[in-house]
């Protein structure tokens, strides 16, 4: 789905037919595993802030509290416009919708093309790809708590929980997570990525790196089971 978001498609129809599809299954439908709902039974009893790059709001459907989240990346269910003519996004839920259940020969109706209702400009995804993301009042409220929990928690006991972030953007997540384990002698690092568990070795002696399915290692540290079983 990831690599079909960056074909040159020779309409703004067939882009929007596309896109729908790919907003609708990872935005408003279910997920097909538990993983969310495992992560949050694993913590739900804890002081924690979620900071992620996924921008498909499992969190939030899972249950999380939303004051304790943070999409650094954006939404799958905002838009924002194009140019951007100013910072504010724009719920993108019926439309979606509406694209998904109406479009016909891979194409949606051209009165379906969203467009900013100020300039008039395309509508695009809140999704950052360059700079014109748009960083909403939501997204800046976000960031502020995140920093604040950050802030308020210096030189405490914590865990710095990684769950399988690439090196696509680790600078956002993977490194600031190393530099923070490392400046606290009371902080643990801890990930799970199957195939990139790694650390630095100036925090390997307090670092816990597990090389296995996020899924399974979920179920796993929920019912005390064996890798294998539920």
């Amino acid at each position: 789905m990831y690599a079909g978001g960056f074909y040159p498609y020779k309409t703004h129809e067939e882009y929007w037919a596309y896109w729908s599809r790919y907003i609708y299954v990872n935005r408003y439908a279910d997920p097909p595993k538990s993983v969310y709902a495992d992560l949050l039974e694993i913590v739900k009893n804890t002081d924690y802030f979620v900071i992620t790059t996924n921008v498909d709001h499992c969190f939030q459907k899972a249950g999380f509290d939303k004051k304790r989240l943070f999409y650094t990346q954006g939404d799958y269910g905002l838009f924002q416009c194009s140019g951007p003519c100013r910072r504010e996004t724009f719920e993108n839920e019926d439309t979606i919708r509406r694209m998904v259940a109406e479009q016909a020969d891979m194409r949606i109706p051209a009165e379906l093309l969203p467009v900013c209702p100020y300039c008039g400009k395309p509508l695009a995804m809140n999704l950052r790809s360059d700079d014109r993301f748009v960083e909403d009042e939501g997204w800046h409220k976000a960031a502020e708590r995140f920093k604040n929990f950050l802030r308020t928690r210096n030189g405490q006991q914590i865990l710095f929980w990684e769950l399988g972030v690439g090196y696509n953007t680790p600078g956002i997540i993977k490194y600031p997570f190393w530099q923070m384990t490392a400046k606290n002698a009371n902080a643990t690092y801890a990930c799970i990525n199957n195939g990139e568990a790694v650390c630095p070795w100036e925090i390997a002696a307090r670092s816990i790196c597990i090389n296995e399915d996020i899924a399974a290692a979920l179920r796993c540290l929920r019912t005390g089971a064996p890798a294998g079983e539920s």
